[in-house]
């Protein structure tokens, strides 16, 4: 692993956070060292659809950066990292980042990933949207960021809703050339080419 085979993970409080707990257990599985930033909404959000703690959340990661530490490695260019993921992304949390006025870690850290040119893949966990969350979306695909909201891939025939997160967690991670096993895969394990009709 090079110095470079790090993501950043921000989890916030929108619905949602497995997709976050599965990104770092596919960084584990990787090899790729994870850095996780969770803001204190998803803390609340962590208890209330998984029933851990904040505490079992960060041992998922391989380093664990508070929130409120604006001076952390994350939040400096000169920190190479393949890019960032945040999951699931909550409006304000898109909100701030398309505007530049950072106010926590987790903001800046994706505020550094979009000015150093890296990915930054936001999958943003809202609906119905309103036109202000659609400007909001252009205005981040503008500079640069990859908006991918977390769909089921019924195609995949998923057999249960931990592998509908974990399809969409594996594409999300395809966006930075990391390539998970439990994604499966039009065209190699299921429809044409792969014997499913």
């Amino acid at each position: 692993m090079s110095k470079s085979d790090r993501l950043i993970v921000g989890v916030s409080g929108a619905s949602g956070v497995a997709y976050g707990l599965r990104a770092l257990d596919a960084c584990r599985e990787l090899g790729v060292e994870s850095h996780v930033v969770v803001s204190r909404s998803a803390a609340l959000t962590i208890a209330q659809e998984t029933g851990l703690s904040l505490a079992d959340v960060q041992a998922r990661a391989d380093v664990v950066h508070k929130v409120t530490d604006v001076g952390a490695s994350i939040a400096s260019g000169s920190f190479r990292t393949l890019g960032m993921i945040v999951a699931p992304c909550s409006v304000r949390t898109m909100s701030e980042i398309a505007t530049g006025v950072t106010s926590s870690l987790l903001t800046r850290a994706a505020d550094v990933t979009l000015k150093e040119r890296r990915p930054l893949v936001l999958m943003v966990r809202e609906s119905p949207l309103h036109l202000g969350h659609l400007r909001t979306m252009v205005r981040l695909a503008e500079m640069g960021a990859v908006i991918a909201p977390p769909m089921p891939a019924f195609y995949a025939k998923p057999a249960s809703l931990e592998e509908m997160v974990d399809q969409s967690v594996g594409r999300a991670l395809d966006l930075f050339g990391l390539s998970w096993k439990p994604v499966r895969r039009w065209g190699e394990d299921v429809g044409p080419m792969s014997g499913e009709a």
